[in-house]
């Protein structure tokens, strides 16, 4: 069993990995070892008060991989998950293995959505973002973003073009969408 206190049992014995592997257990002599004594396992001195830890309660069902039976003894909370990306993450532990790539690129995918999430909920604030001045864009102006990225030799290079796209590209189709809808609504309300 997981998160006891007991030493784990060796899956095979010293003998066997001597004979399996050439020069195995070529420290095992304590005079080659510095730090037996510390390493050295003994029963009343471990320092764990408990036999199994005492588990940490858990206030909302948490995310886990189907590979393990059951949460570590203690856990994060400082990000429950939320929304849509939270359903997203949910989905990927309940449906796919920590192996596959399923599983991480829907991680992946609900960090952007959680990002998106975030930069949508921050326009109901005081102070909502700002593209401009959060992106680094004034400072491709004012950093040398010119002369730095012609005839140096970089290797991204190749997608220079693409990144005002990709950065600013959602941004201008969010404004797209916002303009739309607001020019929709008063179009109706004229009728």
């Amino acid at each position: 069993m997981t998160y006891t206190s007991d030493k784990p049992p060796l899956p095979e014995t010293t003998e066997q990995l001597r004979a399996r592997i050439p020069g195995w257990g070529a420290d095992l002599d304590p005079k080659d070892r510095p730090s037996v004594p510390k390493l050295r396992w003994q029963e009343d001195r471990t320092g764990a008060h408990w036999d199994f830890p005492e588990r940490q309660p858990e206030r909302w069902p948490r995310e886990r991989s189907i590979e393990h039976a059951f949460l570590t003894p203690v856990f994060g909370t400082s990000c429950p998950p939320r929304g849509v990306s939270g359903a997203l993450r949910r989905f990927s532990y309940r449906r796919f293995s920590e192996g596959r790539a399923a599983h991480w690129l829907l991680l992946l995918a609900a960090d952007r959505v959680d990002a998106w999430e975030n930069h949508l909920r921050s326009f109901a604030t005081a102070r909502p973002d700002n593209p401009i001045t959060e992106t680094g864009v004034l400072s491709e102006f004012s950093r040398h973003g010119f002369s730095s990225r012609f005839g140096k030799k970089r290797a991204d290079a190749g997608h220079h073009l693409l990144d005002p796209v990709i950065v600013a590209g959602p941004w201008v189709l969010a404004g797209g969408l916002a303009y739309s809808g607001v020019r929709a609504a008063l179009r109706r309300r004229r009728r």
